[in-house]
């Protein structure tokens, strides 16, 4: 996580894969990895083609345009409706169902029309969804969604039969979680100067 977008470095992710999955390598079995994008339709297109056998996961975040543009920039050249092309035609030579990782924030992509943005998603893809809790940060632009509002996006999408799962934050309390380190670190070294 967070070291560039993986399908742009197609090749060496393929060979990294095939290292790690060999006998010679790690001998790990290839579902037990999963490659996540922020979504190149083309390359997504070329997993399928070369009928991959790790998991692939779209970190999604938003299921309209309008709002997966303003915080995925990489959407306006890699729109929903083509990228849910891509993912079909990798689900029919891989038979592997896509994982959509939806990061929820306070106001911007936790409502109930936004549950329903991603059921209706969901519905054009073989899919699950991974919901993830922000970790909010000292003067970042989102705030962590309320858990009443999370649980009633859960809820939504539970009962129109998705298979979804909430990854809770741990170590926040401690400015310890995903995202948090390299910020206090930031932060830290601007006092210290």
């Amino acid at each position: 996580m967070g070291m560039g977008e993986p399908l742009l470095n197609y090749k060496e992710v393929i060979n990294s894969v095939e290292h790690i999955t060999s006998q010679s390598g790690l001998g790990m079995a290839a579902k037990r990895i999963t490659v996540s994008t922020a979504g190149v339709a083309k390359m997504i297109r070329q997993l399928g083609d070369d009928e991959v056998k790790f998991n692939l996961a779209l970190s999604l975040h938003a299921a309209n345009d309008e709002k997966r543009n303003k915080i995925m920039p990489i959407n306006e050249s890699n729109s929903l409706v083509n990228l849910a092309d891509a993912m079909n035609y990798y689900y029919s030579k891989t038979g592997n169902k896509v994982t959509f990782e939806y990061i929820v924030f306070k106001d911007f992509n936790d409502s109930i029309e936004d549950a329903r943005d991603l059921a209706k998603f969901c519905a054009r893809v073989p899919s699950k969804v991974n919901i993830i809790e922000y970790n909010p940060i000292d003067g970042g632009e989102f705030q962590q969604t309320t858990p009443e509002r999370l649980d009633a996006f859960f809820q939504y999408l539970v009962n129109r039969g998705i298979v979804v799962n909430v990854r809770r934050s741990r170590g926040k309390d401690i400015d310890a979680a995903c995202g948090q380190l390299a910020n206090k670190n930031k932060m830290t070294k601007a006092v210290l100067k």
